[in-house]
């Protein structure tokens, strides 16, 4: 339930933060306090901080993707060595995000357990 819970919440507050706060980094802010907040063992924090980025990275920007036809990230695929793929990108983007969260939940959680 505790795995859920900080996941859902890492969800909701990384999704009401991108709308109105400038830096696109605080999801790394959210997803530490809520390893501080919600008292899990390390490797659930950082799975929970890592499948809730994963998640809303991942459905953010297959959306974006839908909304403008696939242009912007067939261009973007092409210049990585993604041979192309708009899909492999939105996976690769959604992954970079939850290793982010999913370190910082790993570190909120430490931080709990040493205090």
């Amino acid at each position: 339930m505790k795995f859920f819970v900080a996941s859902l919440l890492t969800i909701l507050l990384s999704f009401i933060s991108g709308l109105y706060i400038e830096f696109w980094w605080f999801f790394v802010v959210i997803a530490f306090g809520v390893a501080l907040l919600v008292h899990q063992k390390p490797w659930k924090a950082f799975l929970s901080g890592f499948l809730a980025l994963f998640l809303l990275w991942g459905s953010l920007s297959y959306w974006i993707d839908l909304k403008n036809d696939g242009i912007l990230s067939a261009k973007i695929a092409v210049l990585l060595p993604l041979g192309g793929s708009s899909i492999l990108l939105i996976i690769v983007t959604a992954f970079i995000g939850g290793l982010l969260a999913g370190l910082s939940a790993l570190s909120g959680a430490y931080v709990r357990k040493v205090s």
